[in-house]
C-alpha cells in the first residue's frame, strides 16, 4: 500500500514513451533471457522468443519498465522545473510491446513560502556564563560520589544528615478488620508491612518527615511506636490516604564521609596534576557544556516561534521519514536499556507512529524554515567545512577520512551531511540576531 501524499504538496506529471523506445527495450531484455535462461528441452542461447514471452512475460515487462520510465519520468519533472521530495508514485501504466508506455506519476514537493518577517521574531538568551555556584554544585557533587559510608560508634542520637539502619513492622488502620458478617475475612488477609535492615536517611527528600520527625534523636538499641499518615496522592496506592502504626527498631547509624578537596583527591579522579588543575579543567568543561545547551535551547525556541510563525503545508512524505527516524532512534535506545527484540516486535507500532506525528511534522516544518531563511541569506557550506565535519566523524567512527567519504558518496548521504551543516549554519547566525 502506497503512503498518502498531502494533496497541498502533491504534484502528477503524465508521461509517454515513444513506441520506437519500447520496442527496442524489448529486444534489449529479451536478448538478455534468450542469453540466461536455462530450459528444459532447449540449448543455452537457443529458446525461442515466444516460448521466452509464455514463461518470463511478468519478469519481463517488469525489467521494460525499469528501464525506461526512470529516466522519462526524470526529464519530465526537469522539464516542469519540480523537485520531487517523494518518491514517484506510478499509476494508469499502459505498456504494450509496439505502442507507446503511458504512465501517471504523482509525488510531492517542498511547500511554497514566504518567511519575510522572520527577522522580528525574538526570543530571550539566557546566560551562557557559568556561575561559582553551579561550579561548586558540581564539584559538591563529585565529592560526594566519593563519599564513604561509616558507623557511627559514639554514643549520639540520629541527626539530619545521618542514615538510620531500622527494622520495622506496620499496620495499615482499618485492613485487620474487615470481616463478613459470619465473621470470616471477606478479603485475602493483607500482606504485612515489614522491613529489616532498611537504610532511612534522616532529613532526607526521599524520606517521608514522619519517619524523620520519629527518628531524629532516637539511638541504636532504642524501639519506637509511632503512626504515619500518608496523603492522598502518596505513590504507593496501599498507603495513600491511610495512616498506619509503625513498630520501630533502630539498629544503627551510618554517616557519609566525604573526601577532603585536595591533590590526591584529585589524582584519584584522574591525570589531573593538584586540586587546581582539577578545578581549572572541570570548570572549562562546565562553562563548555553550558554554552552549549543553552544556544542549543535558544536555537530550538526560536525554531519553534519561526515554526508558529509561518503556516504552510508540510509534505506527508518527510513527516513519515521524520517518524521513521524517532522511532529508530527509541528503539535503539530500548536496546540500550536491555529491551529483547521479541519483546519490541509485541509494540504497538501503529500508536507509536501517531504519537510521534505532532512532534515530527514541526520538525520538519522547522527543517524547511531553515531551509528557505538560508536561501534567503545566501549561506552555503564551503567544502573546507564539510572535510571539517568528515574528519569530525572519522575520529567518531574510528573509519579512516577517504572510506567515509567513498560511502557516504555511494549511499547518497554526502548532500544530507551538507544541508544540514547549512541548517546548524543558519541557526547559528538566527541565534546571534534575534536574541
Amino acid at each position: 500500500m502506497q503512503p498518502a501524499l498531502n494533496p497541498e504538496c502533491t504534484r502528477e506529471v503524465e508521461v509517454e514513451v515513444p513506441a520506437e523506445e519500447v520496442t527496442k527495450s524489448f529486444r534489449t531484455v529479451l536478448k538478455k533471457y534468450q542469453k540466461l535462461a536455462r530450459i528444459p528441452g532447449f540449448r543455452p542461447g537457443k529458446v525461442p522468443e515466444t516460448v521466452l514471452r509464455s514463461r518470463f512475460a511478468g519478469a519481463i515487462r517488469e525489467e521494460v519498465v525499469e528501464a525506461v520510465v526512470p529516466a522519462h519520468f526524470q526529464t519530465a519533472i526537469q522539464q516542469k522545473g519540480l523537485r520531487p521530495v517523494s518518491r514517484p508514485q506510478v499509476t494508469d501504466l499502459q505498456l504494450e510491446e509496439g505502442q507507446p508506455l503511458r504512465f501517471k506519476a504523482a509525488f510531492e514537493i517542498a511547500p511554497e513560502f514566504s518567511v519575510e518577517g522572520y527577522q522580528s521574531v525574538k526570543v530571550e538568551k539566557p546566560e551562557t556564563e557559568l556561575t561559582d555556584a553551579e561550579f561548586d554544585t558540581e564539584l559538591e557533587r563529585i565529592r560526594d560520589a566519593r563519599s564513604t559510608m561509616e558507623t557511627v560508634t559514639d554514643d549520639r542520637g540520629l541527626v539530619d544528615g545521618d542514615w538510620a539502619q531500622i527494622t520495622f513492622t506496620g499496620e495499615v488502620d482499618g485492613e485487620n478488620n474487615q470481616a463478613s458478617e459470619g465473621g470470616e475475612a471477606t478479603e485475602k488477609k493483607p500482606q504485612p508491612i515489614e522491613g529489616k535492615e532498611v537504610s532511612v536517611e534522616i532529613g532526607g527528600k526521599d524520606t517521608v518527615p514522619a519517619f524523620t520527625d520519629a527518628l531524629r534523636g532516637s539511638k541504636p538499641g532504642q524501639e519506637l511506636k509511632f503512626e504515619v499518615t500518608y496523603p492522598g496522592d502518596f505513590g504507593q496506592k496501599r498507603l495513600a490516604g491511610k495512616t498506619v502504626a509503625y513498630h520501630v527498631e533502630v539498629r544503627g547509624i551510618r554517616t557519609k564521609v566525604q573526601p577532603e578537596l585536595n591533590d590526591a583527591f584529585a589524582k584519584e579522579l584522574g591525570s589531573y596534576e593538584s586540586l587546581e588543575d582539577l578545578k581549572k579543567k572541570l570548570r572549562e568543561h562546565l562553562a563548555a557544556d553550558k554554552k552549549h545547551r543553552v544556544l542549543a535551547d535558544t536555537r530550538n525556541r526560536l525554531l519553534d516561534a519561526l515554526v508558529a510563525k509561518f503556516e504552510f503545508p508540510v509534505p506527508e512524505s518527510m513527516v513519515q521519514s521524520q517518524i521513521d527516524t524517532r522511532l529508530e532512534r527509541g528503539l535503539r535506545a530500548l536496546a540500550a536499556q536491555g529491551m529483547r527484540t521479541e519483546d519490541m516486535r509485541k509494540l504497538d507500532f501503529d500508536r507509536l507512529r501517531e504519537a510521534q506525528r505532532e512532534s515530527a511534522a514541526s520538525e520538519v516544518k522547522g527543517t524547511l524554515v531553515l531551509d528557505r531563511i538560508a536561501d534567503v541569506e545566501n549561506i552555503n557550506v564551503s567544502d573546507d567545512e564539510l572535510e571539517h565535519e568528515l574528519q569530525v566523524i572519522s575520529l567518531q567512527t574510528r573509519e579512516p577520512v577517504e572510506s567515509l567519504r567513498e560511502r557516504l558518496t555511494r549511499e547518497g548521504s554526502l548532500a544530507a551531511i551538507r544541508e544540514q551543516l547549512r541548517r546548524e549554519k543558519t541557526g547559528g547566525l538566527l541565534v546571534e540576531r534575534l536574541t
